[in-house]
C-alpha cells in the first residue's frame, strides 16, 4: 500500500488523480441481426483504439510517472480510478499496460480508488446493482494490484447526498466529486468537506478550473494563457488563498498523449510540474486517503440533486438529457430483477457491458461547447443512430434472457416455442447431413459399378 506520511502544517496539498476508462464498443448491429447473431462487439475498433491509446498515452505516461515516483520517493504520489472494462481490454489487447500499472503500485506511492466495474450509471437507478458493480471492481483491483480501495470515485464524478450516504454504508471513508459552482457558491473547492446526510463521509471536490487548464486548454493556441508552463501553473497555485488546504487536480488519463499530443509538450509539462511542486516549500503531493485521514473538514457540502464533472452544466444531461437516453436507460434496468436470477455467464457479461455509460453518452443531442466533447469520442454519425443500434442490441439481449428467465406466461410459451424450433432445426440439419452422406455413398457406388462394367 501507499505510504501514509504526515502532512506538514501550512503546506498546500496537491492531489493528482487520473481516471482510466475505455468502453467495449458495439458493432453496427442491424434489425435483422436480432435473434440471429448474439455477438455485439466491434473487436477491430476496440483493439485498434486500445492499442493506439496504450502506445501514445498509457504506456509513456506510466513510464514517466514510474521515473518520477522512484526519483522522489514519498514526495510524489498519485491516485488512479481504472474501470473493470478498461482492465479487461488491457488484458485482451495490451497486457503490458497492466504490467506498467503493477510497477507503479509496487512503489508504494500510488493509490487505487474504487469505481463501478462497468463505468455504469447504476447509482442513479438501483442500489443493489450499484453495490454489486463496486464489489466486482474492487475485487479486480485487489487481484491485479493487491490494494483494497478505501476511497470511492463514482462514474463521471456523479455525486449526491444520498449516493454519498450509501457509499459510507458500503465501507468507504471518502468520495471524490466535482467542485461545481452552483453547489459551492462562494465556497472554494480547495477544502475538505463532509456529506450532508452522513458527516462521517469526507468529500474531496475537484478544482475544475485548474484541472481543465491541463486537460482541455493546454494545447489551445487561442487560449489567453497559452503556452502553459510548469512555472506559470506553480505561480497560480502559490497565489491561492493561504488558508486553502488542498488542490484537487482530477484528470482523464487520456489527456496525456491523446487529447494533448506529445508534440504539445504535455509530458515535459507534467515532469517539470512534479519536480517544481516537490521543490516548492509551500506545496506537497498527497493521496486522497492521506487528505481524508489527516485534514479537518471545514463544513458540510449539500448536494440534493446529482452532479457530475461533464460539460458546462455539471449535471446528468450528458447521459439522461433527452427522451432517447431516458427510454434506453429505463428499458435496460427494467430487466434487473430477472438478471438477479440469471446464472448464465455470457448474459451476465453482456449485462455488465450494456450498462457502460458511454452508450448513453453517444445518444446525447447537446450542441456547441458541450457537443464538442461528445463528438470527440462518439463512433456514431448521429444520436439517433446510436439509440437504434443500442436498442437493437438490447432487444436481442432480452430475447436471450427471456429464454432463460421469462417475464410472464406469454414469454414462457414463446421461450418454449423457440426451444422447440431450435430442437427441430437441429434435427433437420442432422438429417440433411445424413442424407448428404448417404447420397455421397450412393454416388460412389454408381461410379464403381460403371467402372466395373467398362
Amino acid at each position: 500500500m501507499f505510504n501514509n506520511t504526515k502532512m506538514e502544517q501550512g503546506m498546500k496539498s496537491i492531489c493528482l488523480f487520473f481516471q482510466v476508462h475505455q468502453p467495449f464498443r458495439h458493432r453496427r448491429y442491424r434489425f435483422f441481426d436480432i435473434g440471429n447473431d448474439h455477438y455485439y462487439y466491434d473487436d477491430y475498433a476496440n483493439e485498434t483504439i486500445m492499442r493506439k491509446i496504450a502506445d501514445i498515452s498509457y504506456l509513456p505516461t506510466n513510464n514517466l510517472l514510474l521515473k518520477l515516483l522512484n526519483n522522489f520517493k514519498g514526495e510524489f504520489k498519485v491516485a488512479f480510478s481504472i474501470t473493470g472494462v478498461a482492465l479487461e481490454q488491457f488484458e485482451l489487447y495490451a497486457p503490458e499496460v497492466i504490467d506498467s500499472f503493477r510497477k507503479l503500485a509496487k512503489t508504494g506511492y500510488v493509490e487505487f480508488l474504487s469505481e463501478t466495474y462497468s463505468h455504469s450509471l447504476a447509482s442513479l437507478k438501483d442500489k443493489v446493482i450499484f453495490e454489486e458493480q463496486v464489489k466486482l471492481h474492487d475485487q479486480k483491483i485487489f487481484d491485479l494490484f493487491g490494494q483494497k480501495p478505501k476511497v470511492f470515485r463514482n462514474t463521471e464524478m456523479i455525486y449526491s447526498d444520498e449516493i454519498g450516504a450509501q457509499i459510507y454504508q458500503m465501507g468507504y471513508k471518502g468520495m471524490l466529486t466535482e467542485g461545481a459552482r452552483h453547489i459551492l457558491g462562494w465556497k472554494s473547492p480547495n477544502f475538505l468537506y463532509v456529506n450532508a446526510l452522513n458527516p462521517r463521509l469526507k468529500v474531496l471536490m475537484r478544482n475544475f478550473k485548474l484541472s481543465d487548464d491541463i486537460s482541455f486548454r493546454f494545447s489551445n493556441t487561442n487560449w489567453s494563457e497559452y503556452p502553459l508552463t510548469a512555472e506559470k501553473f506553480i505561480g497560480w497555485l502559490k497565489k491561492l488563498d493561504q488558508k486553502e488546504e488542498v488542490v484537487n487536480l482530477f484528470l482523464s488519463y487520456e489527456s496525456f498523449g491523446e487529447r494533448q499530443p506529445k508534440e504539445s509538450g504535455i509530458f515535459s509539462f507534467l515532469e517539470h510540474l512534479v519536480k517544481q511542486v516537490v521543490q516548492e516549500k509551500s506545496l506537497q503531493f498527497s493521496t486522497p486517503s492521506e487528505m481524508i485521514e489527516q485534514l479537518q473538514p471545514v463544513s458540510v457540502v449539500s448536494v440534493p440533486h446529482p452532479i457530475s464533472w461533464a460539460d458546462e452544466e455539471r449535471d446528468l444531461t450528458a447521459w439522461h438529457g433527452n427522451e432517447m437516453q431516458k427510454e434506453a436507460f429505463e428499458k435496460l434496468y427494467a430487466v434487473r430483477q430477472r438478471m438477479a436470477l440469471c446464472t448464465n455467464s455470457e448474459l451476465k457479461k453482456d449485462w455488465n457491458y450494456l450498462q457502460v455509460s458511454d452508450h448513453f453518452y453517444y445518444m446525447s443531442t447537446k450542441f456547441f461547447s458541450s457537443g464538442e466533447a461528445h463528438s470527440y469520442v462518439n463512433p456514431f454519425d448521429s444520436p439517433y443512430e446510436a439509440f437504434i443500434n443500442y436498442m437493437n442490441v438490447l432487444s436481442d439481449f432480452k430475447m436471450r434472457l427471456n429464454a432463460i428467465t421469462p417475464e410472464n406466461e406469454l414469454e414462457q410459451e414463446v421461450a418454449e416455442l423457440h426451444k422447440l424450433i431450435a430442437l427441430k432445426d437441429k434435427k433437420i440439419k442432422k438429417m440433411e447431413a445424413e442424407l448428404q452422406r448417404m447420397n455421397k455413398i450412393k454416388s460412389g457406388k454408381k461410379q464403381t459399378d460403371r467402372k466395373k462394367k467398362a
